[in-house]
Parts: C-alpha cells; sequence; structure tokens
C-alpha cells in the first residue's frame, strides 16, 4: 500500500497544485507513515529467513549479511534518504522531491508474485494486476499533460488544458479528470483530441502515441493469453466432445446412444469431474503425489473390510492404482457370469443389485459399499470362482473407484505377509456365506495354476534371452565398427613403411 501511495500521488501532487496544497497536512502525515512502513519492511528483511542447500537459515548474523549484499539493500537505502527535509528549502509546491520512494516498487512486484502462486484465482489476479497498471500509465500520462500544458500557459491554444479562469475549468475534479480523459483517448490510440499547435506539442503527442502503441499492444497481447488460459480447459474438453461427435456421426451410432454420450460428458464437465488427475499429478514428485492421492482416496479404501487392518505400505500402493470412473444411468457395472478382473468403491452415486432380466431390485448400494473384492484374490476353493455373482446397475450417474486385480497382486508381490493375511479374510467372508468348498480348498495348489506359473516364467526367460541376443549382436556390430575406425585413423597418422634394399 505505501509503495501504490507513492507512485499514484506523487506525481499527483506536483502535477496539480490545488492537490498538494489543500491537503498539504494530510500528504505530510501519510508520508510520515509510509516512510515508517518502508523502515519497518527493512527491519523484517533482515529476518526474513532463505533456503541454502534446501535447508532454511534462520541464523540473524547470516541474513543481515544476506541482505546487506543484495541489490534490494542499496535501493532500500536510496529510498530511505530524508530528501522531505528539502522542503525547507524548496518550499512545500515540489512534492517530486520524494521521487526516490518510487525505489521500492520490486517490493510490490514481489507481493504479487508469491500472491499468484498462492491463490486460487491466479487468473482474476493476473487480469486485476493488468487493469491497475493500465490505470496508473493513463493517470501519469494524465498528469504529465497537465504539466505540459501548464508550462506551455493554460488556454494558449485548443491542445493544452483550458484556462482555469473559466470557473468550469477552475475546479481541480475537472483538472483530473479533463486530463484523465485526454490520456486515455491519445494511449490507447483512439484520437479525437484538439490536434497541436505548437512544434513541442506535436513532439510530445507523437511520443505518447508511441508509448501507447508499445504499452497497449503489450496489454492487448497478455489479455489474448490470460483469457486463453481461463478456457484452456473448457476448449480442451470441447475438442474431445467434437472428435467423439464426428466418430459417432460417421459410424452412424444410434440417436439414443448418442444422446446418452453427450449427458455424460455434460455432467462430467458440470461436476468438475473432466479433469484427467493423472496428466495433473504427474509433474509432481512421486512422495508429493503419493501424499495427495492418500489425503484424497485413503479414507475411501480403509471402508473395504478386507484391506481395513493392511499396513500402511500396502494402502498407500493400492491408493495409488486407484482408477475413478463414471457412470451414467442405466450403465451395467457388472453382470453376473462376468470375469472379475477388478474391485469397486462407491465414491458417490447409487447402485443397485437387480435380477437378470433386471426389473427387480434386490439391493442399493450407496456411498461408501464395495464389491468385487472377493473375485479379484481369486481364493481357491471358491465356488463362484472369479465370476460375477450378481447383476449390478447405475441407478444415477455414479462416481467410483476402481482396482484391478493385476494392480492388486502386482502390490503384494511386495508385501507376503500383506497377501497371506488377505487371503485369510477372503476365505473366512466365503465360509460364513457358504460360497467356500473346503475340500477343494485343503488340496493345496493348483497344479494347472503351477503350469501357468511356469509358462509365464518360460515367456519372461525366452523374452529375456531374445534380448540379450539382441544386444550381444549389436555390442558385435558397434565393436566392428570402432576397429575399422581405429585402423583407418592409423593409416593416417603412422608414416607408410620404407622399402629395404
Amino acid at each position: 500500500m505505501p509503495v501504490m501511495y507513492n507512485w499514484i500521488f506523487i506525481i499527483a501532487r506536483a502535477s496539480f497544485e490545488d492537490l498538494q496544497m489543500d491537503y498539504l497536512n494530510y500528504w505530510f502525515a501519510l508520508d510520515a507513515l509510509c516512510d515508517l512502513c518502508y523502515l519497518a519492511d527493512m527491519a523484517f528483511r533482515t529476518r526474513t529467513g532463505y533456503l541454502e542447500q534446501g535447508l532454511l537459515v534462520k541464523d540473524r548474523q547470516k541474513l543481515i549479511d544476506r541482505y546487506k549484499n543484495s541489490t534490494q539493500f542499496k535501493l532500500d537505502c536510496i529510498s530511505m534518504i530524508p530528501t522531505d527535509l528539502l522542503f525547507l528549502v524548496f518550499g512545500t509546491l515540489y512534492p517530486e522531491i520524494r521521487m526516490n520512494k518510487l525505489l521500492r516498487y520490486n517490493r510490490m512486484l514481489e507481493f504479487f508474485q508469491r500472491t499468484e502462486t498462492r491463490t486460487n484465482f491466479p487468473n482474476l489476479l493476473r487480469i486485476s494486476n493488468l487493469v491497475m497498471y493500465i490505470v496508473i500509465i493513463i493517470h501519469w500520462n494524465a498528469c504529465l499533460y497537465y504539466s505540459f500544458s501548464k508550462a506551455i500557459g493554460f488556454g494558449h491554444d485548443k491542445f493544452v488544458y483550458p484556462s482555469p479562469k473559466n470557473p468550469e475549468f477552475a475546479r481541480l475534479i475537472r483538472k483530473y479528470a479533463y486530463s484523465m480523459y485526454w490520456s486515455t483517448l491519445t494511449l490507447t490510440t483512439i484520437g479525437e483530441t484538439p490536434p497541436p499547435v505548437e512544434n513541442s506539442e506535436y513532439f510530445f503527442v507523437v511520443t505518447d502515441f508511441l508509448v501507447g502503441v508499445l504499452i497497449f499492444a503489450t496489454i492487448v497481447g497478455n489479455v489474448g493469453s490470460m483469457i486463453t488460459n481461463m478456457n484452456a480447459a473448457r476448449a480442451d474438453f470441447q475438442a474431445r466432445i467434437d472428435a467423439i461427435k464426428q466418430y459417432m456421426s460417421f459410424r452412424k451410432v444410434s440417436s439414443g446412444l448418442e444422446k446418452r454420450v453427450i449427458k455424460w460428458f455434460d455432467y462430467l464437465w458440470t461436476n468438475k469431474k473432466a479433469v484427467d488427475e493423472k496428466s495433473v499429478l504427474m509433474y509432481l514428485p512421486d512422495k508429493l503425489r503419493a501424499e495427495i492421492a492418500i489425503n484424497v482416496h485413503l479414507d475411501t479404501l480403509k471402508k473395504v473390510k478386507i484391506f481395513a487392518d493392511c499396513e500402511a505400505g500396502l494402502l498407500v500402493e493400492l491408493v495409488l492404482k486407484l482408477q475413478p470412473q463414471v457412470y451414467s444411468p442405466g450403465d451395467y457395472i457388472c453382470k453376473k457370469g462376468d470375469i472379475g478382473r477388478e474391485m469397486y468403491i462407491i465414491k458417490e452415486g447409487k447402485l443397485a443389485v437387480v435380477s437378470d432380466d433386471g426389473l427387480k431390485t434386490f439391493v442399493v448400494l450407496s456411498d461408501g459399499a464395495y464389491f468385487g473384492d472377493i473375485s479379484i484374490l481369486a481364493i481357491k476353493g471358491s465356488k463362484a470362482g472369479n465370476r460375477r455373482t450378481a447383476n449390478i446397475v447405475s441407478i444415477g450417474y455414479s462416481d467410483l473407484f476402481s482396482l484391478s486385480k493385476d494392480d492388486l497382486m502386482s502390490a503384494l508381490t511386495e508385501y507376503p505377509d500383506a497377501k497371506a493375511i488377505l487371503e485369510d479374510k477372503g476365505r473366512q467372508m466365503l465360509l460364513r456365506d457358504g460360497l467356500l468348498d473346503l475340500e477343494l480348498a485343503a488340496q493345496g495348489p493348483d497344479p494347472k495354476d503351477m503350469e501357468e506359473k511356469v509358462d509365464k516364467m518360460t515367456m519372461v526367460f525366452d523374452s529375456l534371452q531374445t534380448r540379450f541376443a539382441r544386444l550381444l549382436a549389436e555390442h558385435e556390430a558397434l565393436q566392428s565398427k570402432l576397429k575399422y575406425r581405429v585402423t583407418k585413423l592409423e593409416r593416417k597418422i603412422l608414416p607408410a613403411p620404407v622399402p629395404v634394399a
């Protein structure tokens, strides 16, 4: 605020004498208050920590030395020179002697940069800053125009400000409003202002036009960039919808299905579910990405009984593998007899367990419910095997998390104890529901499973053998090339052998 005060009012007080003299006591009080803020800011800078090799430095002497050796310290010292004492020499009509106070503008820019980083509305802040810069530029130009008119003589011609002897143009508010109007028309290159008459006026207008063109070309470019950034997400989402619409039209998809697809997209955008979480979080390190996933999804995962007592490391692994999915009204999440390759957790919405014909509803599942957890564990002796035992359909729009069998098994390879606990819990649940064949479960590992594992190991070994052979061939080819190049180099460097008589 003190920086903005100085940037706005020093030039205004220097240009408009009435503004300076009519409120002189207020200006002196505000000037003193701003100088105290400047001094306090310097004191705070000597206590502001900084990072060195990733550690926050708090040592008082180091902080003071670092601040003293910075360029900002020199600017701060210049801005604190008590130039107000020159009022005693030149009088109170020259507030421009406080121009050294403008050197603190870096502190204001630092505030804007930090606020932009921390706020949830960066585009709004950028537009506000841009409007502020435009207003300040127009304000400064208005003050310079009034001072230029004063130097030439008020009412000297139509270009300069009219004579204050006319009561209509004698009031301070009219002086400033007229100057702001002239400055706005000139800097925006709209024109429609009285033409210059004298050479100095021509030079002043030409300079103003050049500054206006450069500044406002930059401003227009920034505004266009901001608007593009604000609409980037919507434009990308709309492009996806358009591509799918074209595909459905080309493939002659039925109108009913086409409407369902469009409504699904509309639901995603309206409820802010159109963001691809993986692409958004891909720039974060694994640790931060895991912490965000834990913060968002861990409570949901803990609702699943078989995972309730698992160790924290496994839960973190599983949280990172959860995949969000959205289903529209009438979509079947699974049907009886389907192979179960993933389990589901309901984050938001309602699902119905229905009969084979879909006419009868047995039970309605809501937020926090889960299903399919037993099928992905592939417990030996399960009468259902890895098949679905119910038809589950979405009543409205449902937001689910899915965890695939492959992701679960890959996570359990690092936690064999947890795998045994999960399988034991699964067997107890199957036994309680009468879905466990005890004789089959007691037979031990299925020979077919062992054969599948051996086949997989054989395939992996063959793949590694092929890759090794390829690497060996590349190595031999590279060795041959190097040998050829060394031989060629030797022929160039070494002299030809002299024949012996």
